[in-house]
């Protein structure tokens, strides 16, 4: 069954559908949650109460077809509660290491992440490690398609004068 049917029978108080909704996003979830809050155990507290949240709230899922974009705004905005309440700034620059980064290539790619903003940060992930599409990022940001695509642009050559020794950080 594709995402949209699910979301759609989960919307008209299917439980079974959306835990197949749930089940199909979970990882994606979970990786957000992580990159947030730096911790496995927050990240999976952080995927059953956004689980929670949107279980209790699928009615307000006005597009089907935008249900993996809901489902993750859900959870950056649990993450930032939660790093606000613990008096953190929101980082997004940390992924396990079971995702396929390891060694010193991760190590690099990690600084690198860490100099750039908290904003910034986030479109990256969003981007390119959930894989999502501008328009999702849009959504989900709140912002134009045009304001994520120059962000990213900018971030990206960031990044680059970064691992190339360029920019960075100094030690002053």
């Amino acid at each position: 069954m594709e995402e949209r049917e699910l979301a759609e029978r989960s919307i008209r108080g299917d439980a079974e559908a959306f835990v197949q909704l749930m089940e199909l996003h979970k990882v994606s979830l979970y990786r957000t949650a992580y990159a947030f809050l730096k911790s496995e155990h927050a990240a999976v507290e952080a995927v059953q109460e956004v689980t929670v949240r949107a279980f209790r709230n699928i009615r307000r899922l006005k597009e089907p077809s935008y249900a993996r974009t809901w489902l993750t705004r859900i959870m950056i905005n649990y993450c930032q509660d939660e790093l606000k309440n613990a008096r953190r700034e929101p980082v997004t620059d940390r992924m396990p290491e079971s995702i396929g980064h390891t060694g010193d290539d991760f190590l690099i790619i990690e600084e690198a992440l860490h100099s750039l903003p908290g904003a910034s940060r986030r479109l990256i992930h969003l981007k390119y490690f959930e894989d999502m599409k501008i328009k999702e990022i849009a959504k989900i940001e709140k912002i134009p398609e045009g304001t994520v695509k120059s962000r990213l642009h900018k971030s990206l050559r960031t990044l680059r004068d970064f691992i190339n020794g360029k920019g960075g950080h100094t030690d002053d």
